[in-house]
């Protein structure tokens, strides 16, 4: 079995800051992490590895220094990774990255065919979930979104079994492989990397491919390939305090009260029993 994850290198939204005079992200202010998503996905995959046994690669679009995601990955478990790195892919929407992405895993799959395709439900800088169903479409393969637990699985007949998110509850799905699923956090708990797994990662060198290692149309790519457009990015202007309202008990019930009335016209046209 050879499963596949991709994975993104994030700014960590908890501290990122906006530049007040482009109206972009400035990724400079705040560390760069794995997407949260993402490393749940590589668990899974790991953790089917280690119970049906198999491999697991893992493919991530970025700059170079986001070999620093691969060799996280080889922490969590991961086997192997592949970086695809190059200027072509500056300025990619999601649609020119699942472009990018599907190419990488073609030429990865020549070597292994692959049966399931993980990643993370989506990433914490864009929250567009668009990237992995994006991939699935172009394969032309099932997609399995926001997956929280995989019932089951067997090797020898192809099949998977997972439970997913819906608006109104929990989906049983069943699917053939090959299959991409995309998951949530809590299809897992993340385990401490082991100190073999540490050492392997600190010597790894990933694969690092440009757009000329990968079969490509270059108008698919980068700003030419992405009709998305962001006109606008800004934080939103902060919330005025309410009003404090003083007196006796008497008096704060009925201003509260009136304002009720004024607002949102409550207990208008009847009396109160």
């Amino acid at each position: 079995m050879h499963y596949v994850v991709f994975v993104k290198q994030v700014p960590d939204t908890s501290v990122v800051k906006l530049d007040p005079v482009t109206n972009t992200l400035d990724r400079s202010s705040a560390p760069s992490i794995i997407n949260p998503y993402d490393s749940h996905a590589v668990e899974e995959a790991v953790r089917l590895k280690n119970k049906y046994g198999g491999k697991v690669t893992v493919i991530s679009m970025g700059p170079p220094m986001a070999v620093d995601v691969i060799k996280k990955c080889i922490e969590l478990g991961a086997d192997d990774g592949v970086l695809i790195s190059d200027r072509a892919f500056a300025g990619s929407d999601t649609l020119a990255t699942s472009y990018a992405l599907t190419q990488a895993l073609r030429k990865v799959s020549e070597k292994e065919p692959v049966d399931v395709i993980f990643a993370g439900k989506q990433a914490i800088d864009g929250d567009t979930a668009q990237v992995g169903p994006g991939v699935a479409r172009r394969l032309s393969m099932p997609v399995l979104a926001q997956v929280i637990h995989v019932e089951s699985f067997s090797a020898e007949k192809k099949v998977i079994r997972v439970h997913r998110k819906i608006e109104d509850g929990v989906e049983i799905v069943e699917s053939k492989l090959p299959v991409l699923i995309t998951v949530e956090k809590e299809i897992n708990d993340l385990t401490y990397a082991p100190l073999p797994n540490m050492i392997k990662a600190a010597k790894y060198k990933p694969l690092i491919w440009s757009v000329n290692d990968i079969e490509v149309d270059r108008d698919q790519l980068g700003l030419k390939g992405s009709p998305t457009v962001v006109g606008k990015i800004f934080a939103p202007p902060k919330q005025s305090g309410g009003q404090k309202v003083t007196g006796t008990a008497d008096e704060v019930v009925k201003t509260v009260m009136d304002k009720l009335v004024n607002v949102h016209g409550l207990f208008t046209g009847g009396g109160v029993s």
